[in-house]
C-alpha cells in the first residue's frame, strides 16, 4: 500500500514538473509564432507544397520560440515576482530553480536552431538565431531602460514569418520583407493596448513600458493611431508584389478601417474599456487578414 502511495505521489511529481516546463516554453503564446511562420511558408510556395519540410520548419521554430520564452522568463524571474499575471510562473514561486530555465532554454535552443540548419536551409537557422538574440539580449533587457523597447520587441517578433518563407524560398526578398511590415506594424497597436491594461503592474516590476511613463496616455494613444493608420497601406503592399488579388485588397481595407476605428476610440477616450476592445480586436485582426491572404493567394 505504502508503495503504491509512493508510486502515485512520484507521478504527481513528475507530471507538476513537466506542467512547470511546458509553462516555460508558454506554448498558447507561441502559437501565433507557429500560425504566422506557417502563412509565410504557404505564401512562399510557388508549385506543390512540401509537407516535409512544412513540418520541420513548424518543429524548429517551435523549439526556438520555446528557447526565447524560457530565458526571457528566466531573466525576467525577479520582475515575474512582482506582477500579479506573472507571479504564479514556475521560477518566481520556486518550483523550478534558474539554473533549470536557463539549462532548458539553451537546450531548446541548440536544438531548434539546429534542426532548422539540417532540415531546412542555412537562411531560415540564421533568422531564428537573430530572433533569438534580439528578443533575450536586446529587447529583455531595454524593458527596464527605454520605452523604445516596444519598437524593438516588435522586429523579433515580425520574423517568423519571413522563416515560413526563406525556408521554401531560400532568399530575403520583397514579398517576405512585406509580410515583415505587416506583423510589426500590427504588433505596435497589440501591445500598446497591453502595456495600458497592466500599466500598474509594470510600473511596479520597473519595465519602461511607454504608457507607464506616459502619465496621460497623450503619446501612447497617438501612436496607437499611426501605427493603426501605417497598417493600411503596409497590408496593400502585397497587392503590387503580386501575391494577392482583389478580394484580399477589399478585406484588407474593410478591416482595416474596422482596425484604426478601434484603435481611434481608444485613444480618444484612454479609458481601460476601450484599450481591451482594441487589444480583442487586434487578437481578431489578424488571423482573419491572414486568413483572406491565403485564400486569395496569386
Amino acid at each position: 500500500m505504502i508503495t503504491a502511495t509512493a508510486s502515485v505521489a512520484t507521478r504527481f511529481r513528475i507530471s507538476d514538473r513537466l506542467a512547470d516546463y511546458r509553462e516555460l516554453a508558454k506554448p498558447r503564446l507561441n502559437f501565433l509564432v507557429l500560425v504566422t511562420t506557417g502563412v509565410g511558408y504557404y505564401m512562399g510556395v510557388r508549385h506543390s507544397m512540401e509537407w516535409g519540410r512544412l513540418l520541420h520548419t513548424l518543429i524548429g521554430t517551435a523549439l526556438t520560440a520555446a528557447a526565447a520564452s524560457a530565458l526571457n522568463q528566466w531573466m525576467e524571474r525577479d520582475e515575474d515576482a512582482l506582477m500579479k499575471r506573472t507571479a504564479d510562473r514556475p521560477l518566481p514561486q520556486g518550483r523550478l530553480a534558474p539554473v533549470e530555465a536557463m539549462a532548458f532554454g539553451l537546450v531548446m535552443a541548440i536544438t531548434g536552431l539546429t534542426w532548422l540548419l539540417l532540415k531546412v536551409n542555412a537562411l531560415t537557422s540564421g533568422l531564428g538565431l537573430f530572433t533569438l538574440l534580439s528578443y533575450v539580449l536586446v529587447y529583455t533587457p531595454m524593458k527596464r531602460t527605454t520605452t523604445l523597447n516596444t519598437i524593438v520587441g516588435a522586429v523579433p517578433g515580425a520574423i517568423p514569418p519571413v522563416m515560413g518563407f526563406t525556408a521554401v524560398r531560400n532568399e530575403l526578398s520583397p514579398e517576405a520583407l512585406g509580410l515583415f511590415a505587416i506583423l510589426f506594424l500590427w504588433q505596435m497597436p497589440h501591445f500598446l493596448a497591453i502595456a495600458i491594461l497592466y500599466r500598474d503592474e509594470y510600473r511596479r516590476a520597473g519595465f519602461k513600458m511607454l504608457p507607464v511613463v506616459d502619465d496621460d496616455l497623450y503619446s501612447s494613444s497617438r501612436q496607437i493611431v499611426v501605427y493603426c493608420l501605417a497598417l493600411i497601406p503596409a497590408t496593400l503592399l502585397v497587392i503590387p508584389l503580386r501575391m494577392a488579388g482583389g478580394v484580399y485588397f477589399a478585406a484588407a481595407v474593410v478591416l482595416g478601417a474596422a482596425f484604426l476605428g478601434f484603435g481611434a476610440r481608444a485613444a480618444a477616450t484612454r479609458s481601460r474599456l476601450d484599450c481591451r476592445r482594441l487589444f480583442l480586436a487586434s487578437v481578431l485582426y489578424l488571423p482573419l487578414l491572414l486568413a483572406f491572404l491565403m485564400i486569395n493567394k496569386r
